[in-house]
């Protein structure tokens, strides 16, 4: 896989001025419902942007809490390590979303953030959200949102690992990110994976050879197309009877 190299925020962060209200992700981010007085109040919140190389972790799991990342742009997946080299990936991340939320009760990371291509984050200082917030009610409004998400996520990977079957997993996986990529403006239907089938299997907790064996039978059943990491979904609706069919 890609070495991982963490490094400091500092590093390859810079502060510089921010328009949020000129970003194509805002509707996405946390900036969604406000005004825009309080959208100029709340640019005052982003630190800066920093770009990270594919591989490049922008956190690892333990380190102190500070900030929490919006994603502009790229793709970036949550791991943990067993200390003894191998990796449970626990979810994938894209323009629009929020990195780092899982800090806020231990003031740690829970989890490691890796980049798996380049890509761009704003960097939100969480003392600063903290205190634009008791000013601006959308924006604490849609703090409580997005942690809400959160918590459904995580319940929704718990069903997603104890009680589906394998095909229903990956049919799970597909309609999710085909609604993801759907509310960025992008094609529901034909897009890149850019993770692994190793990290894949790891998410959803299926061995490599089972994903393989999952993706041809979608391709052969004429639900997707595949090659290599690029995916078309052929019939969505398809995929749907696959979860409406479960036992």
């Amino acid at each position: 896989m890609y070495a991982v190299t963490a490094v400091k925020p500092a590093a390859s962060a810079k502060k510089f001025e921010v328009t949020c209200s000129g970003c194509n992700m805002r509707e996405l981010c946390l900036t969604r419902g406000m005004h825009a007085d309080d959208m100029q109040r709340f640019e005052n919140v982003v630190y800066a942007r920093r770009r990270m190389k594919r591989g490049e972790a922008l956190f690892a799991a333990g380190d102190e809490f500070k900030a929490v990342y919006a994603v502009r742009s790229g793709f970036f997946k949550t791991s943990l390590g067993d200390g003894e080299g191998r990796e449970q990936v626990t979810g994938f991340f894209m323009g629009g979303e929020l990195l780092g939320m899982d800090g806020i009760g231990a003031g740690r990371y829970n989890n490691a953030a890796i980049a798996l291509e380049d890509s761009e984050v704003c960097v939100l200082p969480y003392a600063m959200i903290e205190e634009v917030a008791q000013k601006i009610p959308a924006l604490q409004r849609q703090l409580h949102a997005v942690l809400a998400r959160e918590i459904v996520r995580d319940h929704g990977v718990m069903m997603l690992l104890g009680s589906m079957r394998a095909e229903e997993r990956l049919a799970t996986f597909l309609l999710n990110l085909s609604k993801r990529f759907t509310a960025r403006g992008y094609s529901p239907s034909d897009f890149h994976l850019r993770m692994t089938r190793e990290e894949l299997g790891s998410y959803l907790g299926l061995k490599l050879e089972t994903v393989s064996r999952l993706f041809s039978r979608f391709h052969d059943e004429r639900l997707i197309e595949v090659e290599q990491k690029h995916v078309r979904i052929l019939d969505i609706a398809g995929l749907g009877r696959i979860l409406a069919t479960r036992h």
